[in-house]
Order: C-alpha cells, then structure tokens, then sequence
C-alpha cells in the first residue's frame, strides 16, 4: 500500500509540476505583485463591516465553491478552519464548530429561523440548500448576539436570491449549473434566472434536483462481510422557489415561497434495540418473558428511510432613512410548516412535525459619539411534535422574544465592538407529565483589533453567554434508534453560562499572510447527553449539567509564489474536557493540511491538497478511539467569458484520490466509514 501511495504521489506531482512549468514559460513575462487577503464584506451583519474588522475568526464561503460541494450544510463546510461535521450520511449533515454543533451552533436562511428539526438530532436535515446559496457566512463573539445569546459555537447563516434585493442586468440574469460522480453515481441539476418586470419588480424563479446512490468505499467489512457500497447512504431531493420583490431607489420589499422535498436513508439504523427500555434508571433490551432478550423477529430488508416536506414563506425588506436618526431599517420574517416521516418496511413508523414562524426588525442608527450600531427585536414561535413508534418527546410549543445591541466604534489603528442580548423563552406542553419552562437569559461580549503595525492586526474577544434548555433536553423520554440511545431528558436543567476568550492575530497584506486564533470556554452548567449505561451499541442517555472547559487553536498561512502560484498550510484543534474528570464524546480530532493552487494559462486554474486527520484518543466514556488518516484532492477548473453577458465554467474533482477508509469522530456514526474515492465533473453557464 505504501508503494502505491508514494508512486500515485509522484505521478501527481510530475504532472502537476510538468503543466505548471509549461504555463509559467507563457506568462513568465509577468512581474510579480503584491498580494492582499481579500477585504470580504460580511453581509449577513446589518452594518455590512469588512471581514478584518472582526476580532473573532470569520469564515465566507462563496457560491462557486458552494457550488461545487456538498448538498448537505456540514459538509459542505466542513474542512473550513475549526469548522467540521457530524454528517449522518450523506442526506443529513450539520456544521461542528470547535466541537459545538445544535444547538450550540444556530444555522439561519438569510437571517430567519429554519423551524426544521435538525437542532433535534443529526439524522434530521437542516432545511437549507447550499448549491442554491450565494454565500455562506459563519460568524463568532459579539456579531452572534444578533441572533442568539446560546450560540457559542457560532452562527451559521445561509445566503441565497430567491427575493431579489436589485433590479437584473439587462432585464433579465441567471444560471445553469450540471454535475455528475463517480462514486455514488450523482445525478446533480440546478438553476434559478431572476426577470425583470417593469422598472421597480423583479421575479425570481430557482430550484434545483439531485439524486444519488449508496456510497462507495474499501476495505469495510459489516458484520463480518466485506461490503463495496455502505446500505442506508443514498439520497435525493428537490427545491424550488417563487419569489417577487419591488426594488425602489431607497429599499426593496419582497415575497417568497419555497418547497422542499428530500428523501433520504438512514445507515446504522438496527432494529435490534427497539424493544430497549427503562426499568427505574437501568437498561433492559428485550421483552420480559425473555431473560436473553432477543425474542424479537428483525428481520427488516431495506435500511429505513426519511422522507422530508416543508413549505415556507419568507418576507425580507430594507429601507434607507427612513426618518431622522436611522440609517437603515431592516425586517424578516418567515413561516415554516415542515413534516418528516421516517420509514421502515413501507410504512411511516414516527413522523416529526413543526409548525413556525419568526420575525425580526433592525434599525441602524446615525453615528452617536463616534459608535456605529444596531438594535432590534427577534420572535420565534414553534410547534413541535412527534408521533409513532419512536416518540420520544412530548407535544410542546416554544416561544422566545429577544432583543439586542452590536456596537462599532473606529479610533485610530483602534477598532472595538460591543454587544448585548436579552432574551425570555417558555416552554409549554399540554401533557400532564411534564412541567411547563420560563426563563431569561442575557448575554454579553466586547472585542478589539489593533493594527498595531501595518497590515500586522492584533485582536481580542471576551464574552459571557447564557443558554437556555430545549425541548428535547428538558422532556426526553424514549427509544432514538436512529443514534442507537435511550433519550431521558431533566425537567430540572437551568441555563447554562459560559465565559470565553479568543486571541487572535493576523496579516493581511504582502506575499506572506495568515490568520491564527487561540480561544478558551469555559462554561458551567454544560447541558450534555451522559451516558449512564450501555448494551452492546445501545447507550441509554440522560441529559444533564456540568463545568466544561473548551480549547483550542486554528492556524492558516498563505504564501503567493508568483501572481500564479500559491501555497496554503492549516491546522485545527479543539479539546472539551470536564471538570470532575474525562472528556466529551464526538470532539472533533485534530487536523493539519497542505495546499497548492496555480492559475495557468487562460482561466485555467488546478489545486492539490493533503489533509491529516489525527487519532482521537482523547474519548469519553462508551466511545472508541477514532484512527488517523490522510487525505488527497484534487480539482481544476476553466472559466470562459464568451461576451458581456453569458459565461461558463467546466470543473473537475476528485475527493480522497487514495481511496483511503476513515472515520469521523464528530458523527454519532463513528463505526461507518466515510465515503471512498469520487470524482465529480460538472458545468455551470451564467447569463
């Protein structure tokens, strides 16, 4: 294997080596420049600041790169600095950051609420598309308080078209985009035009399809039998939206409706637990008359499956000046009736259903003493509900109303930002079980950046946050086959209150730049699943409270060879351990990588990464160790303007080129391997 390795890396390299000397002969004419990190505006902030004002680490995903990854959210960002997933297949998958997922880490569609049920578990689906997305945009320490005091992980907020915020050039714009794989035999279409109607309206119309097989990999045996493709790994869905804005001088208000429909299978899922039950606090799996517990027929042919419905209707506006003293006012808002149904043997065997909607107002106010910021009020309502075999939560209605503050003040090389969140949350349920929740939480933070010499920037965040408790972790009670766990909620669970520090240093012009962040959490009262016994895989889980210590670093250093050819090095690590002793389970292991890219010839451009993961030895209690692995990709990609207004890029990638089986540590399938070796072709037009 080791020889296969190293010749593979050498054929790599010649040609790669061999392509980049024949380009840089054509243009060796070019003298080379001096390179700046990109000042990325951040647009999900209502002040719309640059990138490198932020103390806290920022990641901006854009929609070329969306387009060509995953369909699901965490993967799609997963390899992002600190950033990694805890996908359940490829149907469901949710973005970790430094080891915090849902619902520590809070994903938004431009701002609103999804009101799905992925915060639930990692099997359900974040109702979000990112080869649909314009961008993607991960925010941390002050900015997050504009959306959730809890979210100390981060948050997540999804940017897409479907209202048109400006009129379309030349009446009328949109895409096309194609692909296809090797490995789950992809079949991938999307596309979206926005027209113009009249001066002052804009339709928008997009939608995309997808549909894929059981995944590929090698070398993995099941119960004893060595396998080619992993069962319960196929997926597909569809999308599509309808949206109609008025776009004037001053602002825009605009109307969408979107409707979404995904199936997906469910791998790990074993039926030989769901006869698992409580008898006081202990584990007992199988009937009573059985002392074996295996009197159970499961034989079930097929791997169950999800199949996923939601309607939603969202309404966003702006308005410039509105009156004296505001810059900017700015609204959205959103209704969400969304149903899954989990199938097992043809039948529906537990449906989830949420019915929500949101709101939420911003106005920018006019510079006061040098401060530039935002305030405004949020209100989210939820239904929630689960009925059938597996339910394991009661009927419960969720209310929260919020508001908040983020303030930017600019003093010499000097840049400070403040902000505050108070919110009051209830949970109610009609059960008689089950005692209703109220409470309140406030959350602050402040944060600096110095450029204390140019183009060298300093930066320094402190904040202190408080969660509330969920739902699902106050009233748990039943069988969660899908994660292989016993849920038992705590009717008793406060706020959880955490106290965190980020430093952060940075270059951000010249040749030479990087970005290396260093933070700490410590949070008392940490809500977690603590496993209190086991069958076999079967875990039977209460949620419960805590001191937890969270660390970490992430590094990311660039360097530009030439105009053409760059280089690009990274690392990330996280730890979460408790305070009475051991660690959290699905921490994400460490990893570092290496990249090259080259632009050559004619809109040409090729990229080859390696990424180690690290062994993650560092386990709680009823977790394997997770075994390191190494990882090569490549791609190349050729854009082409054929006049002003139509354009085209062919792209080509191949994922894990070693076809090398690993594992995630961050996914409560930590015993199925990762998806082998793929190669994936597509084509996007633009118009």
């Amino acid at each position: 294997m080791q020889f296969k390795q190293n010749t593979l890396w050498i054929a790599v390299a010649s040609t790669l080596f061999s392509t980049f000397s024949i380009a840089n002969d054509e243009i060796s004419q070019q003298v080379t420049k001096v390179h700046q990190l990109q000042a990325i505006t951040v647009t999900a902030h209502p002040l719309n600041p640059n990138q490198n004002d932020f103390a806290n680490a920022v990641n901006v995903v854009e929609k070329e790169q969306l387009s060509q990854g995953s369909a699901t959210l965490g993967d799609a960002l997963n390899g992002k600095p600190g950033i990694n997933s805890d996908n359940f297949g490829p149907g469901a998958s949710r973005p970790v950051i430094r080891g915090q997922t849902a619902p520590r880490v809070k994903v938004l569609t431009d701002s609103s609420e999804t009101m799905d049920a992925s915060q639930i578990s990692p099997d359900h689906a974040a109702t979000v598309d990112p080869v649909l997305a314009t961008r993607i945009e991960v925010l941390r320490g002050p900015s997050t308080l504009l959306y959730g005091g809890g979210a100390i992980g981060g948050v997540v907020n999804v940017l897409d078209e479907k209202i048109p915020t400006r009129m379309p050039e030349n009446g009328v714009e949109g895409e096309v985009h194609l692909r296809g794989n090797t490995n789950t035999n992809e079949k991938l279409g999307a596309a979206g035009i926005t027209v113009g109607l009249g001066d002052q309206f804009a339709l928008r119309l997009e939608g995309d399809h997808r549909e894929a097989d059981n995944y590929q990999v090698s070398g993995y045996s099941h119960e004893g039998e060595k396998e080619k493709r992993v069962d319960g790994t196929w997926n597909k869905g569809q999308n599509a939206s309808i949206g109609l804005s008025w776009i004037g001088e001053k602002g825009y208000v605009g109307l969408a409706y979107t409707d979404r429909q995904d199936k997906y299978a469910l791998p790990g899922h074993s039926h030989e637990y769901e006869s698992c039950h409580l008898h006081d606090l202990s584990l007992h799996c199988g009937a009573h008359d059985d002392e074996s517990g295996h009197d159970h027929d499961h034989e079930h042919e097929n791997a169950p499956w999800v199949d996923l419905k939601s309607k939603r209707v969202d309404l966003r506006a702006e308005y410039l000046q509105p009156f004296s003293g505001i810059e900017k006012i700015r609204a959205r808002a959103s209704y969400t009736d969304y149903q899954h149904q989990e199938i097992e043997d043809g039948e529906a065997a537990t449906t989830f259903k949420n019915k929500g909607y949101d709101g939420r107002l911003e106005f920018v106010h006019q510079p006061l003493a040098g401060w530039e910021g935002v305030f405004g009020l949020q209100y989210a309502h939820s239904e929630f509900d689960n009925i059938g075999e597996e339910k394991f939560l009661p009927k419960s209605t969720t209310e929260n109303l919020a508001a908040f503050l983020i303030e930017h003040y600019q003093w010499n090389d000097l840049h400070f930002e403040l902000g505050g969140r108070v919110e009051k949350q209830t949970v109610d349920t009609d059960e008689s079980d089950y005692k209703d929740f109220d409470d309140t939480a406030f959350s602050a933070s402040g944060a600096m950046t110095w450029e204390f010499i140019p183009n060298y920037v300093t930066s320094l965040s402190l904040s202190y946050a408080e969660r509330l408790p969920n739902a699902q972790e106050l009233y748990a009670n039943g069988v969660h086959l899908a994660t292989n766990t016993y849920e038992l909620g705590d009717q008793n669970l406060g706020k959880e209150k955490s106290k965190n520090l980020e430093l952060g240093l940075r270059k951000v012009d010249g040749d030479l730049t990087f970005a290396v962040n260093a933070f700490y959490n410590q949070v008392d009262d940490y809500i977690y699943g603590h496993t209190l016994a086991h069958y076999e895989n079967f875990r039977l889980i209460q949620y419960r409270q805590a001191d937890v210590n969270f660390y970490g670093a992430e590094a990311e250093v660039k360097y530009q060879f030439t105009p053409m050819y760059s280089t690009k090095v990274f690392a990330d690590h996280v730890r979460a351990e408790l305070d009475q002793g051991g660690n959290l389970p699905r921490i994400p292991a460490t990893r570092a990588g290496i990249r090259f890219d080259a632009d050559f010839l004619d809109g040409i451009h090729g990229g080859v990464e390696y990424v180690h993961g690290f062994k993650q030895n560092k386990i709680a209690d009823f977790e394997e160790v997770t075994d390191a692995y190494n990882l090569v990709n490549l791609d190349v990609s050729y854009d082409k303007s054929l006049n002003k207004k139509l354009s085209y890029q062919v792209y080509l990638q191949a994922k894990n080129l070693l076809d090398e089986t690993y594992y995630n540590h961050a996914s409560y399938l930590s015993t199925i391997p990762q998806m082998g070796r793929n190669f994936t072709a597509g084509i996007r037009f633009r118009f």
